[in-house]
């Protein structure tokens, strides 16, 4: 393995001492080197590809300027991989360091996970769901400051920040999207597995649209697909749209179900959007942008939420926030607007 260049590398070669390189490079300069040699000391730094050597900076500093995060599969989804491109460019920004250590599904993984990345003297840890849900927190000194990116800590007493999409608001939007195009007979395929901390937000979410428009919720047009995928989707679809008194626009819990619907109309003959309506959630764009026509849905904000996570976790470990109360965000989740949703048909509401 090549060695690190260091400050002495750097001032043999510009012919001055240590300590003017290190005054350079740490901005300390100024008044005490001329500024072409300081240049020249910059050149030659990055000629050789001159990097500080942060562990030794941190035994001296106590600080790592390291951030750990466990995940449970986020890595491998696609549109939830945002959080940690967002988490990671946050912690950038500050000069921190993003250590990822997924776990790809495998709870027991994730204590020698986290043990993994305190013996690397983090200085905070995120802890990041791949869906939104409730979070067994792991075991950490109380010193050290979590965040729970994409869920919420199981326990209500537990000392740490979470910061979760607007679960109620996206799905109000989506029904409301529905409801401004005219519809009223609006059905809603929601999940039925409850480990979805989201099922009951975005039930939450529809029937508060529906009562602001003054529509009687009706319970014929809730169904439920076992699983958020197109296949599970299908099976309530043709419930729905078999029926003589059909919906004239459904709201998906996510873009996938929403593909069954499509498959589904497809088969019965019925046409999107002139016969029906949807809307998905997710924004899930290898879906939602190959859908025909594309489909309208709902943003889950995964950047914006690690963004958040990142900085919060460093905020915390720098001593930043005043409140030492554990902390909470809702991230809004905009309607992205596509070709899924037209008018009812004349006659059908």
């Amino acid at each position: 393995m090549a060695e690190m260049v260091t400050l002495r590398d750097i001032a043999e070669q510009v012919g001055v001492s240590v300590s003017a390189v290190s005054l350079v490079l740490n901005d300390r300069a100024r008044g005490r080197i001329r500024a072409d040699v300081a240049v020249r000391i910059r050149e030659v730094a990055a000629e050789l590809g001159y990097v500080p050597n942060l562990l030794a900076r941190g035994l001296k500093t106590r600080q790592s300027l390291t951030i750990g995060l466990v995940s449970d599969g986020v890595a491998s989804i696609p549109f939830a991989g945002q959080m940690l491109a967002g988490a990671q460019l946050a912690a950038a920004e500050q000069d921190y360091l993003l250590m990822l250590i997924d776990t790809v599904g495998h709870p027991e993984v994730e204590g020698p996970a986290t043990r993994a990345l305190l013996q690397r003297n983090i200085e905070a840890l995120i802890i990041a769901a791949e869906f939104h849900r409730d979070v067994e927190l792991p075991l950490v000194p109380n010193s050290l400051p979590i965040v729970v990116l994409d869920g919420r800590p199981n326990d209500p007493q537990a000392a740490a920040d979470w910061v979760v999409p607007d679960e109620v608001g996206g799905a109000q939007a989506a029904t409301e999207r529905l409801l401004a195009a005219g519809h009223r007979r609006i059905a809603f395929c929601n999940i039925a597995d409850s480990i979805f901390v989201a099922r009951e937000l975005r039930r939450a979410g529809y029937e508060k649209a529906l009562e602001a428009y003054g529509v009687a919720v009706d319970p014929a047009l809730i169904v439920e697909a076992a699983d958020p995928t197109a296949a599970a989707g299908r099976a309530p679809a043709l419930e729905l749209l078999r029926r003589p008194d059909r919906p004239t626009a459904v709201f998906c819990f996510s873009d996938r179900i929403a593909m069954g619907f499509y498959q589904v109309a497809d088969q019965l003959g019925l046409d999107v959007p002139g016969d029906l309506s949807v809307v998905g959630f997710d924004n899930h764009q290898f879906v939602a942008e190959s859908l025909l026509p594309s489909l309208t849905t709902i943003q889950l904000p995964h950047r914006a939420m690690g963004e958040w996570a990142a900085e919060q976790a460093i905020a915390r470990s720098r001593g930043d926030t005043e409140d030492t109360a554990p902390a909470h965000r809702l991230m809004p989740c905009p309607v992205v607007e596509r070709s899924s949703v037209a008018p009812p048909a004349p006659g059908t509401g």
